[in-house]
């Protein structure tokens, strides 16, 4: 089967979200660090971002951190930090959609200035080459472009002009942000191509979504899912074999996971806010169609008494609990 990837989610997939689905429901190949956004000349990383690629706070298979910048001098010193924690590879980000993000040019608002792109591989990898970082892989998540397609081509002969190691392509345009579906049109002109491993991502949230992609792409060196993966917190190990997650599973994995939010970082509001927001993912799953009132209870709990109380009473209200 095609390795699956796990992608960075900002603000849901940290290392106590990552240890636990590893744990739970293993099968995921590597999983993405959400993004560092350097700034100025940062020397080191916000605290809140160390803890979080700290190797002694990751227990999965593989975890590859992810920059989000456009310059390719405070990519290197971020890179620097990362290397000396033993990371061999970091992933560029030009795929966030977010409007401040766009403004300065960062995420998939950088491609729209391809010009200024090439520039910034150019010295990268020169300055790659001149340190001390020589065999650090550096590869992109991006989408196919910002506005429209215009630019497709010409950002297919910069990715193929360095020796990126894989890119990583979401067919949706930045300015879609997560709407409609993605453009398998687009998708293709990417997989015709990069000359590069390319991986697909993209509104993946069963077995079969990723086996369909397989057969229409059959050159493609990985899958990478997301909201699809917290969707179906069990896709990863579907596709090495494993079985379906029960209801008790998924529930078992909230309760888990809310616990050491709580624990952990001594916020019972923060744990809430989120579980409610994973649930508005997870209360997609088939499991909980016919008890949306239960599913609205947890979203409109204020506090964790009203959240504990509202999950206990989902738990009670499914049949097979």
């Amino acid at each position: 089967m095609i390795p699956v990837y796990f992608a960075p989610l900002e603000d849901v997939a940290g290392h106590f979200f990552r240890n636990l689905h590893n744990r739970m429901f293993p099968g995921a190949d590597r999983y993405y660090a959400p993004f560092i956004s350097t700034a100025g000349s940062l020397t080191k990383l916000k605290t809140r971002e160390l803890t979080d690629i700290s190797p002694e706070n990751n227990s999965v298979k593989e975890l590859i951190p992810q920059i989000l910048t456009n310059d390719a001098g405070e990519f290197l010193n971020v890179a620097r930090l990362l290397y000396e924690k033993g990371y061999r590879e970091i992933n560029l980000n030009l795929g966030c959609p977010g409007k401040d993000v766009v403004k300065r040019k960062r995420g998939s608002g950088f491609l729209t200035v391809p010009d200024r792109l090439d520039r910034f591989f150019e010295e990268l990898f020169y300055g790659l080459d001149s340190s001390c970082l020589g065999d650090l892989k550096i590869s992109v998540k991006t989408r196919t472009g910002y506005r429209d397609l215009s630019l497709s081509d010409k950002l297919i002969e910069i990715f193929n002009r360095y020796p990126i190691s894989e890119i990583t392509v979401h067919p949706r345009l930045g300015k879609d942000f997560y709407r409609g579906k993605p453009d398998m049109e687009a998708f293709g002109i990417f997989y015709q191509g990069i000359r590069h491993p390319l991986v697909y991502n993209g509104d993946l949230r069963t077995r079969e979504d990723i086996e369909d992609i397989m057969k229409r792409y059959p050159g493609l060196s990985a899958v990478m899912a997301g909201r699809g993966m917290i969707e179906n917190l069990s896709l990863a190990r579907e596709c090495k074999g494993g079985e379906v997650a029960s209801l008790s599973e998924i529930l078992a994995f909230t309760n888990e996971l809310y616990l050491i939010y709580k624990n952990n970082l001594n916020a019972g509001i923060y744990a809430v806010n989120k579980l409610k927001e994973l649930w508005g993912w997870i209360g997609e799953c088939p499991y909980f169609s016919e008890n949306r009132r239960g599913i609205k209870a947890i979203f409109k709990s204020k506090n964790p008494v009203e959240y504990e109380s509202a999950v206990r009473q989902l738990g009670n209200d499914l049949p097979s609990y």
